[in-house]
């Protein structure tokens, strides 16, 4: 028996969210509704999804110590994420993100990733990664951490399941840079157009299947208002979207994977996963910020 469910090993970024009358081009301009400063990063929005939703979760990632690093922490202490595999740097800044949202809810990010892309491999702890069911992964901007990622997959035991998410940074990177990372994924989820910027495939099966046939058991296409595609390789099914008024769309993806996970952590079928990761992340875009519309377990009766 292990002592988590759900691990997630990614970037952590306080993001500074400013609403904006529109995302301003070079030579543009334009102004802001409002603004406000929350926790976040890929993975980490994840696991406070799952805390929420009732998972035992963890977390490993680096902070400086100040006061960005310190706000980390204690909302993740608020959320009953477990803290034991963050990293303290004695020196450096922690990691900041920007992010401008306009009234449709469309946004650009802006990322300084500070002490987030040293970590180094001999800084993990064995014990802590190795006593959970999911170990989940996203990514980094520097690739001192991408490394170490790459290099964690090859100490992995069989017991631990690999969830990836690669996010645009790593869909960026290509599908020889990232290829450790994708042979090792139990499931691997990226949105439409890092599927496209990966495989090079319009046609959402077929850039699936390649995933599938380089490693991944599952891969879930996020289709944002359209839903998702869920396929691994024998099923194979696009499952509807939960239709909501939208106020912004940060961190949607993220809440979409701890909906997802949440299913396959309780073995519902595929299609029953990917429903979950929709009403989820339909839940998250309906307020303002990465975890503010993350759901509790007992909301989940609404599906």
């Amino acid at each position: 028996m292990t002592s988590f469910n759900v691990i997630g090993f990614g970037a952590l970024n306080v993001d500074t969210l400013l609403k904006v009358d529109k995302i301003a081009g070079a030579e543009d301009e334009s102004f802001i509704h409002d603004y406000g400063e929350a926790c976040g990063g890929s993975a980490a929005n994840t696991i406070v999804g799952l805390a929420r939703l009732g998972c035992k979760v963890g977390f490993i990632g680096k902070v400086a110590d100040d006061p960005q690093g310190n706000l980390q922490v204690d909302c993740f202490k608020a959320e009953g994420v477990n803290t034991d595999g963050i990293i303290h740097a004695p020196k450096g800044k922690s990691g900041v993100c920007f992010g401008f949202i306009d009234k449709k809810g469309a946004r650009a990010l802006y990322i300084n990733p500070g002490v987030n892309d040293n970590i180094e491999f001999r800084e993990l702890q064995a014990n802590y990664i190795t006593d959970t069911q999911f170990l989940h992964i996203s990514s980094f901007v520097g690739e001192k951490s991408f490394r170490t990622q790459k290099k964690l997959m090859s100490f992995l035991p069989d017991t631990v399941k690999v969830s990836f998410d690669p996010g645009a940074l790593y869909a960026q990177k290509g599908l020889a840079a990232i290829e450790p990372l994708i042979q090792n994924s139990y499931i691997m989820m990226p949105n439409l157009a890092e599927l496209e910027l990966l495989t090079g495939e319009t046609d959402i099966p077929k850039g699936a299947a390649l995933l599938l046939q380089m490693g991944a058991k599952i891969v879930v296409v996020k289709l944002g208002a359209k839903g998702c595609y869920v396929t691994n390789g024998t099923e194979k099914r696009t499952i509807e979207p939960f239709k909501v008024s939208v106020v912004d769309t940060t961190g949607a993806g993220d809440a979409f994977n701890a909906g997802f996970l949440y299913g396959l952590l309780h073995n519902k079928p595929l299609f029953e996963c990917g429903r979950l990761g929709n009403f989820v992340a339909s839940r998250s875009v309906t307020k303002m910020g990465a975890r503010d519309g993350l759901i509790y377990e007992k909301d989940l009766a609404m599906t």
